[in-house]
């Protein structure tokens, strides 16, 4: 009578590679839920015709264990009380001095300065802005961004949920 444990062409044990394919398995998050969900991730998407998109997302390991997502946020933050503050014939100065830094100006739009932003808090939330800045000779021409949150909703969001 064979014994299982004997080694193969290339030098593991077959109780070993059938418990490493398992746990990779695991580990490695097959397709299939056996707790019956739709899919771990769920998203619904609050559309605004405003510029302002805001997403939910409920992440969970395997669809039941809930995981720590820290906050992230990207770009440039504009909030509705700095756009106000943008005036037709504006120096590219000024406009640095009210809005910040642009995140994107690249070589091929030099007449156009674009301040994108995105949030997403640990509970999936996600909101995300976009302003583009357009100059003419050196002055700004137009502006584009739609209604952005204020300053207190944008603070609101990154302070801490009273308890």
């Amino acid at each position: 009578m064979k014994s299982l444990w004997y080694v193969s062409s290339v030098g593991i044990t077959f109780p070993l590679a059938a418990s490493v394919a398992a746990v990779s398995l695991l580990v490695g998050g097959c397709a299939l839920n056996p707790f019956g969900a739709k899919s771990p991730i769920a998203s619904e998407a609050t559309p605004s015709a405003n510029g302002v998109v805001q997403t939910v997302q409920k992440k969970k390991l395997f669809g039941v264990i809930p995981v720590y997502r820290p906050d992230v946020q990207q770009g440039n933050f504009v909030s509705k009380e700095m756009v106000s503050q943008l005036k037709a014939g504006m120096t590219p100065e000024q406009v640095r001095f009210v809005l910040g830094t642009p995140l994107v100006s690249d070589i091929f739009h030099g007449e156009r300065w674009d301040y994108p932003f995105r949030m997403r808090n640990g509970d999936g939330q996600i909101t995300t802005s976009h302003v583009s800045v357009f100059f003419k000779e050196g002055r700004v021409e137009r502006f584009e961004g739609g209604d952005l949150p204020e300053e207190k909703d944008y603070l609101k969001r990154l302070a801490a949920p009273q308890k």
